[in-house]
């Protein structure tokens, strides 16, 4: 049985070096990091002493790709003209390090138009990752997150996310599936496999599956349609381990990172138990 690459999300505090170690902790095979303080305007950019140490220590490391995510505050669909160019400056930085990690891509939230029509907060998105590809050139990805839905966000169903992919229209833009946020938000209400297979085939027809990139593996705390985007470790959620069972049934996502942001048993992030429960899935 084909099985995908299995990992989480991992501290790079201390260094972006320290992520290979924490990654061997839990047994990752891939992994998520901060390339930068997710939660500050600023972003520092790691010098050759930094990335030599990363090298060095990627080179003795079982970990075959790095994506990294990007600041929280970051919102390419503000109406607030302010907050979009503070967004595309933050969000560049996020790209130049991760480019300068040689690592997979960016994923990143889409952001809320709040009051703005979706149609006008939609082109506002395109029109921000394109000025971010531009002051970014390179190989990495910049990789957009469906979201659990809620107060005007963007990126709640495929078409949103389809019709700002078009819009882009860059190889270097590819996609990440949470599996909390499409319970969340009632995308796949039920992890079945009948409604996983819909959801994959609708993916296929408006963006295409080529471009899912990775997929973020997480149990929800919440009923599915919540809106309420809280994740659980696998298993002890509303997805349950029925639904992750069904989720390992479905071939076309074999070939793509599962990438967990689970709270952890311990409440210290993705760990080696989760891991474990995920692997299971495929024996």
């Amino acid at each position: 049985m084909i099985k995908p690459l299995i990992g989480g999300h991992v501290s790079a505090a201390g260094g972006h070096y320290t992520c290979f170690e924490n990654a061997k902790k839990i047994g990752a095979e891939t992994i998520q990091i901060f390339g930068a303080s997710p939660r500050q305007w600023s972003a520092k950019i790691p010098d050759e002493k930094s990335l030599k140490k990363y090298f060095d220590a990627k080179k003795n490391s079982d970990v075959q790709s790095v994506y990294l995510h990007a600041a929280y505050l970051v919102n390419l669909a503000s109406p607030d003209n302010m907050l979009i160019e503070k967004s595309l400056i933050n969000l560049s930085a996020h790209l130049q390090i991760c480019e300068l990690l040689r690592a997979n891509g960016l994923i990143f939230h889409i952001g809320s138009g709040k009051d703005l029509k979706k149609s006008d907060a939609i082109k506002k998105v395109a029109k921000g990752m394109k000025k971010v590809l531009k002051n970014i050139p390179g190989k990495s990805l910049l990789i957009m997150e469906n979201t659990a839905g809620g107060g005007n966000k963007i990126g709640s169903d495929l078409k949103e996310i389809g019709e700002i992919f078009r819009n882009v229209n860059s190889k270097r833009v590819k996609v990440c599936i949470d599996t909390a946020h499409a319970f969340e938000v009632g995308n796949i209400d039920e992890y079945t496999p009948k409604k996983i297979k819909n959801f994959f085939d609708e993916f296929e027809r408006v963006i295409g599956l080529k471009n899912l990139e990775c997929l973020h593996i997480n149990d929800s705390k919440t009923q599915a349609g919540s809106q309420h985007d809280r994740h659980e470790n696998i298993g002890k959620g509303f997805i349950g381990i029925q639904g992750f069972k069904s989720l390992a049934y479905e071939k076309r996502l074999m070939k793509i990172p599962w990438l967990l942001e689970v709270p952890g048993f311990d409440n210290q992030g993705p760990d080696k138990k989760n891991i474990q429960i995920v692997r299971k899935l495929f024996s």
